[in-house]
């Protein structure tokens, strides 16, 4: 009679866990991120140069907006609106064609590498003003503080 009464036990489940297991979200979190630290730089407006350091530059928050116009002069020479490289004579047209589809904003920003040649920068501004540009921004970054160096006796 042991024999059948064991036999016949119902062995009883263990208690549901009321925890929860935080693992694949963090997965899925830190593949988001990681995704995004990736593409973040790439939606960066226009063309990436080495801009000129000034000690006082005067911030141009509308420079970042999506809309605005960006003209970037890159050390080696080439231009581009916005990511679209042009030659500097072939910018008049262009800008005049996206101003014309603005209402009374004229203001276009030049962005320029630090080392780029000053006559295509030159160049640059005055198809600008030959297009009708009536507002015009030098994006600048700001110098960074530099201790002058001790001197040694």
């Amino acid at each position: 009679m042991t024999d059948s009464k064991t036999s016949k036990t119902k062995f009883k489940a263990p208690p549901p866990v009321a925890d929860i297991n935080v693992t694949p979200m963090v997965d899925v979190m830190l593949v988001l991120l990681i995704i995004f630290m990736v593409i973040t730089p790439m939606l960066s407006k226009g063309v990436s140069v080495e801009l000129a350091k000034t000690k006082n530059p005067i911030a141009m928050q509308a420079a970042d907006k999506t809309d605005a116009i960006v003209v970037a002069v890159t050390r080696d020479g080439n231009t581009f609106l916005n990511t679209t490289k042009l030659k500097p004579e072939d910018l008049a047209p262009k800008v005049k064609d996206l101003i014309a589809q603005r209402n009374g904003d004229h203001m276009v920003f030049v962005k320029s590498d630090q080392r780029a040649k000053y006559s295509v920068v030159l160049e640059v501004v005055q198809n600008l003003q030959a297009a009708g540009v009536d507002q015009l921004g030098l994006l600048t970054e700001q110098q960074q503080n530099e201790k002058p160096a001790e001197k040694k006796q």
